[in-house]
């Protein structure tokens, strides 16, 4: 058996990392928590946009990964700072994240008297989690506990070529152990949603997969639009990919040949083992944050254009199959899977490749995007601001 380094939660839950969370309810405590933040070595703030003017399945998205992001397995503690008047309830959030057993304490600025004041009970508070964070243990874990996303973005000719299916390869070696794949990306599996469809175990699974394709081309009807001026996007063009139904064939590579188990919907918590579907936007941000929220540990994302974006509390493996990309934006790059194309190695090595970089990360190693302090966040809208 396979092991890895983790922390071990109170719920049971390993964790990859040990991050200390400034969590606001709004986007009004946004900068109250990058201040916090900025004064406490180690911990990470997730500032957006919403928490407020929002009703029904928009104010519980916000809801549901907010609390998601707190109840990872790689956040330790969780700070929370909300403003006093919004949509999101700050009580609550606290009482789901508590759930897991790990320690979290709530601030509100009205309360506080402002924000200077909250700023400074914030590091105070802040450095007293850290403390406790800093004497958490770390444990052999059986890889068999990872649950790994798997996500494109700014993809060329090269990715449905090499580094999907390369990452495909690498799925497989990880779902062979025992561990959990989660794929995303709605927009992105449209024209060979058949294809995914056949690995599903029953026709349960099918429906719901279908059901997510539909609601999004009526979404794109009812607004009266041709998808085709986003997806494929003006660089994925670029990159030589001339339709939606050849990018998505790239695509579906990544997740490799498992059955799949059941489809989720945005940030919902992973049920179960194997290869999961998630309901989800194609957009980057948007779709990482909600494997995270969902407790997908760290997410393979390949790219043959070139994307340097990460996340706050996942770690983010970027690989590329573009011999001139790995080289003009190495920087940014974890994996180079070019090699692939010039006949140097084959996908299985390749995807090896990527399957130990995926335990290196696991065990502590920072990938590019956490060196660079690439930390993005954002959460996917349904409706409308009052």
């Amino acid at each position: 058996m396979q092991t890895i380094r983790g922390y071990r939660r109170e719920n049971g839950k390993i964790g990859i990392r040990n991050h200390l969370l400034i969590l606001p309810t709004v986007i009004c405590a946004n900068q109250v928590c990058s201040r916090v933040q900025q004064q406490v070595h180690g911990s990470v703030a997730i500032p957006h946009q919403h928490g407020c003017s929002q009703v029904g399945a928009d104010k519980e998205r916000t809801h549901k990964v907010l609390v998601g992001m707190g109840k990872n397995p790689n956040v330790g503690a969780v700070l929370i700072v909300s403003l006093g008047c919004e949509v999101i309830n700050a009580a609550k959030v606290k009482e789901e994240i508590e759930s897991t057993g790990k320690p979290v304490i709530w601030i509100d600025i009205q309360n506080e008297g402002g924000s200077i004041k909250t700023i400074q009970r914030g590091v105070e508070e802040a450095k007293k989690l850290m403390k406790e964070l800093e004497k958490t243990p770390m444990e052999d874990v059986s890889v068999s506990e990872l649950i790994v996303g798997v996500k494109c973005g700014g993809s060329d000719f090269t990715s449905g070529l090499c580094s999907n299916p390369a990452l495909g390869k690498a799925a497989d070696m990880l779902l062979n152990e025992g561990g959990t794949i989660v794929m995303g990306e709605t927009t992105e599996i449209i024209g060979a949603e058949h294809l995914v469809m056949a690995k599903a175990v029953s026709s349960k699974v099918r429906e719901k997969l279908y059901l997510c394709v539909q609601q999004f081309e009526n979404e794109v009807e009812r607004m009266g639009v041709d998808m085709r001026g986003g997806n494929p996007s003006p660089g994925n063009i670029d990159g030589g990919l001339s339709s939606i139904e050849e990018k998505s064939l790239g695509c579906i590579s990544k997740a490799g040949s498992a059955p799949l188990q059941d489809v989720v919907d945005f940030a919902e918590e992973i049920p179960g083992k194997g290869y999961y579907f998630m309901d989800s936007p194609g957009n980057d941000i948007e779709c990482v944050s909600g494997m995270a929220a969902a407790g997908v540990h760290l997410v393979c994302f390949t790219t043959g254009r070139g994307t340097p974006t990460g996340n706050p509390i996942i770690p983010v493996i970027k690989i590329t199959g573009n011999e001139l990309t790995a080289k003009r934006m190495a920087d940014n790059m974890d994996v180079d899977t070019s090699p692939v194309l010039h006949g140097i190695q084959t996908l299985d090595e390749s995807g090896q490749n990527i399957y130990e970089m995926i335990l290196n990360v696991a065990n502590g190693q920072e990938t590019k995007s956490e060196i660079l302090g690439h930390q993005e966040f954002s959460i996917s809208r349904i409706g409308i601001s009052l």
